[in-house]
């Protein structure tokens, strides 16, 4: 099934695709590798509630709340992950932007079935909440590239 649309944020970093596609896999471990993200994804009940597989992260790495799907290095990253409210994407683009510097998209898409869902969009993406973790997720990702 695709999944809907829902919302896309991009940066531009001033480093060649190598440096930030290692620093997608490090912040993302760090964001999400935490007691805090495995706690939150057993009480939505995720899939995936624990950091496992490849590091780098590789198809079949998995954090709270995503598996990778998808890894070609240097240029896309798609993760994907479920639970009580919501089937998600998160797909991690790079491409140039000129000398020394690369362009970095984060796409989410994601369907909310039902009532339950439709609160828990509310929730989440009604009140800015994952835009502003998606700002300072790849804000994170800009710093670490440098």
């Amino acid at each position: 099934m695709a999944l809907p649309y829902v919302d896309d944020h991009t940066t531009v970093v001033a480093a060649e695709a190598d440096a930030v596609w290692s620093s997608i896999g490090d912040v993302l471990d760090r964001s999400f590798g935490g007691p805090g993200a495995a706690r939150y994804a057993r009480l939505v009940g995720c899939d995936d509630r624990a950091a496992s597989g490849p590091r780098p992260l590789a198809q079949g790495s998995r954090l709270p709340g995503f598996r990778v799907v998808s890894a070609v290095p240097g240029r896309e990253l798609v993760l994907s992950g479920r639970h009580r409210f919501s089937s998600y994407a998160l797909i991690f683009r790079l491409e140039p932007a000129g000398p020394g510097r690369s362009r970095l998209r984060a796409e989410t898409r994601a369907v909310f079935p039902g009532l339950s869902g439709g609160l828990y969009r509310r929730l989440v993406i009604g009140t800015g909440g994952h835009a502003a973790g998606m700002r300072r997720l790849l804000s994170a990702i800009r710093r670490r590239s440098m």
